[in-house]
């Protein structure tokens, strides 16, 4: 047998909320029903106002994903300002320096420049270095 009786209350228990429903209802009753419905009103709300916040901060989520990739791509870029920067270094430290002697008149007043930059990607870096080993046997026989 179970711990609760299946046989129905008897009518002088269920009499009081069969005539809560009739048309007497108490106003401390009324009253509670009307606060019920405001909570109800407030909580619905409260869940509106919840769910435009969690669409706000997924959109959020989506706008700091593209700026973390951003920055992810600029902190790159500057990482390798100190190679470029080294490179151009390099090539300055060969021009030669000016001195006070007068230059050659066949060359006139022109100021050395570094030597030109050029950034070849790699794929191409077999076929440059052949070419550029046959133009040195080349010059060289």
């Amino acid at each position: 047998m179970s711990a609760f009786p299946s046989r129905s209350l008897p009518s002088h228990v269920r009499q009081p909320s069969l005539s809560a429903h009739g048309g007497g209802q108490s106003p401390a009753l009324v009253a509670r029903v009307n606060e019920k419905k405001a909570e109800l009103e407030n909580l619905k709300e409260l869940r509106d106002l919840s769910a435009a916040v969690a669409s706000q901060m997924e959109a959020l989520e989506q706008k700091l994903a593209t700026l973390s990739d951003g920055t992810e791509a600029i902190a790159l870029v500057l990482s390798n300002w100190h190679n470029v920067l080294r490179a151009i270094n390099m090539a300055s430290a060969k021009i030669p320096k000016p001195t006070d002697e007068p230059a050659h008149e066949d060359e006139g007043d022109e100021v050395p420049l570094p030597q030109t930059l050029v950034r070849i990607p790699t794929e191409h870096a077999p076929t440059l270095h052949a070419h550029t080993d046959g133009a040195a046997e080349g010059e060289s026989g």
